[in-house]
């Protein structure tokens, strides 16, 4: 169980097991951080474990944020850390309806600071800085998303059919939206 305390074993010869020392690691700094999070929150958000003996996959309740088309959803979702984090980014996915263009229709957010570290030779879009780096934790992840929500990008979609709409029929887009914000206030 990786959310259990996590044990530094020794091999033969005497080095310490690096995957149990990362696991470790990982565990302290998601503690802390989750400990922050529920100290001081970001606006609109809260944040929890999905279990409580596995730090690594949190709920979120994010608000949407004023003056955006989502303002008044309650909108919930999920981060999925990886056992190598803070080194890789954890996956965020919305479980309730989403319609964005920077969403899958699976609910999982496609954002920048979720994309693994380094240049991606195959996305010219977005420079390695705007990419996860292991200084960053979850609250910047949060703000990110927050971002998002006010400002969908539809140069660069995961979501095809909300990017398209937005473009050409902003009308019926800002419609999805609103369908989208009160489904999840019937589903709180």
């Amino acid at each position: 169980d990786r959310g259990a305390e996590v044990s530094f074993s020794v091999r033969q010869g005497g080095s310490v097991n690096m995957a149990a020392a990362a696991d470790s690691y990982a565990i302290e700094l998601l503690r802390r951080q989750l400990h922050e999070m529920n100290r001081n929150p970001p606006d609109g958000v809260s944040v929890g474990l999905a279990d409580d003996s596995n730090l690594f996959k949190w709920e979120l309740m994010i608000v949407g944020p004023a003056d955006t088309l989502y303002e008044g959803g309650f909108f919930k979702a999920t981060l999925d850390f990886p056992p190598d984090f803070p080194n890789m980014p954890p996956e965020m996915a919305f479980t309730s309806p989403m319609w964005h263009p920077n969403v899958f229709p699976d609910g999982k957010v496609c954002i920048s600071i979720l994309h693994a570290p380094g240049e991606d030779p195959h996305n010219e879009l977005e420079s390695a800085e705007e990419r996860w780096r292991p200084v960053l934790g979850v609250e910047q992840i949060i703000i990110s998303v927050m971002s998002m929500l006010s400002d969908p990008n539809h140069d660069s979609p995961a979501n095809i059919d909300a990017a398209v709409m937005m473009r050409d029929d902003r009308t019926e887009f800002k419609k999805r939206v609103r369908q989208t914000v009160r489904a999840s206030q019937e589903d709180m």
